[in-house]
């Protein structure tokens, strides 16, 4: 026989105090719902919120400063899009602003398809559109040179977006952040958006010290999953490299716990690795490079010859790998300007190409009408025709050296699943 629970049981666990918070909360929560702009602005998004999306628009509307933590792909955004809302909606400014440029733009193209194109501004180092709007979306580092400089502009701001907040932590841009969030008039609220502070009830204590009365609203629950792989060299010279799982068969990438077990394949390769480096080593460097490599996507130039073991598999077969097991579009990251043009050169120098004759021709038309206003004559020198072709196959870099409108171009490809990586 079994024994079922009572509906009410999981309250035996709350504290008086405890039971009356929660209660407190849910008739706060019921209360906006049915009165504020919060019910208004449910029906523009479209879908249910969360309960810390709720919670956290809530504190918004009352007048309170808030802190938000949750997981990637938790949906933070949407407080700050609630915040754009309030601003829309009392009359007031708001700003919003990312710690990089292209986060600014592709906040500026959402917010501008949801409040309409006179409504919305972008301000970066490089861009500056309708900076008069009632919403301006832009980096940091333009709100503390306004504050610093005392800007008009400044006149009616009700709210600031700050996202990825945890950048603050950041040994060279943080002291921008922190300045920003001192120097604000006393009467701007202030939305703080991160997936990354751990020590959150910590920081919204200093917030609260510097900003006045912050509600701190944490979220642990990931709804998106993250699975976590390792791209592993095949031990032979001419292998294809292996993307495998980073964990062991049976844990929950949700929940992975402290220290789960790695995936005994992935040792066993560790060992085949090391017993070649070993082996290697002891017979010399007989070549370098990853010329034996034979992809999907085209044979690597370069002449013959024996091969060196790599420990790191070449850029472009990390890329046919991915696509092997539909894992893209994806964002490789490389920390240099000259790297990242010098991957996209060496995965068009090994032959690959990610898109369709159909998709090939969007790319196409998109950058033709992207570029129209470039002179004809300037092309070569701006390296128009190498950034064209690779955008054809689907491969592009992105860095803050890149020409505007080619940057531009790049993020509006990628968000349209044009440019795989």
């Amino acid at each position: 026989m079994t024994a079922h629970p009572r509906p009410d049981a999981g309250q035996d666990v709350l504290s008086p105090a405890e039971r009356y918070a929660a209660s407190r909360s849910r008739s706060a929560r019921d209360k906006a719902d049915a009165e504020g702009e919060l019910r208004l602005f449910r029906q523009v998004v479209g879908f249910e919120l969360d309960p810390f999306q709720v919670d956290a628009c809530v504190a918004l509307e009352e007048g309170r400063g808030v802190l938000v933590a949750a997981p990637t792909g938790a949906g933070k955004t949407v407080v700050g899009e609630f915040a754009v809302h309030l601003a829309l909606a009392r009359g007031g400014k708001a700003f919003y602003t990312t710690p990089i440029k292209a986060l600014s733009n592709q906040k500026y193209t959402d917010l501008v398809a949801r409040h309409g194109v006179a409504n919305v501004g972008l301000l970066t180092g490089d861009t500056s559109i309708n900076a008069g709007a009632p919403v301006v979306v832009m980096t940091t580092e333009v709100l503390r040179n306004m504050l610093y400089a005392g800007s008009s502009a400044l006149d009616g701001l009700a709210y600031v977006v700050m996202d990825e907040v945890h950048y603050l932590a950041d040994r060279f841009r943080g002291p921008v952040w922190e300045e920003v969030i001192i120097h604000l008039p006393d009467h701007v609220q202030l939305v703080s958006l991160s997936a990354t502070v751990s020590n959150a009830e910590e920081f919204g204590d200093w917030l609260a010290t510097v900003r006045g009365d912050t509600a701190v609203v944490v979220s642990e629950r990931r709804p998106v999953p993250l699975w976590q792989h390792v791209v592993v060299s095949a031990p032979e010279p001419r292998g294809v490299p292996r993307l495998m799982d980073l964990y062991a068969g049976h844990v929950d990438p949700t929940d992975p716990g402290t220290n789960p077990p790695i995936n005994p394949d992935l040792q066993a390769m560790f060992r085949v690795s090391a017993r070649a480096e070993s082996s290697h080593g002891r017979h010399g460097n007989r070549g370098r490079g990853d010329r034996g490599y034979r992809g999907r996507g085209g044979n690597r130039p370069g002449a013959g010859g024996p091969v060196a073991h790599r420990r790191t598999p070449p850029r472009f077969a990390v890329v046919d790998s991915l696509d092997a097991d539909a894992l893209l579009p994806a964002i490789y990251f490389i920390f240099s300007r000259a790297g990242c043009d010098g991957a996209v050169q060496q995965c068009l120098r090994a032959g690959l190409r990610l898109t369709n004759a159909e998709e090939e021709a969007q790319i196409r038309r998109v950058v033709e009408e992207r570029t129209a206003t470039i002179p004809t004559e300037d092309l070569d020198v701006l390296g128009y025709w190498s950034w064209a072709e690779s955008l054809s196959r689907g491969i592009a870099a992105h860095h803050a050296g890149m020409l505007p409108v080619f940057k531009e171009t790049v993020e509006e490809l990628f968000s349209r699943g044009l440019v795989k990586v």
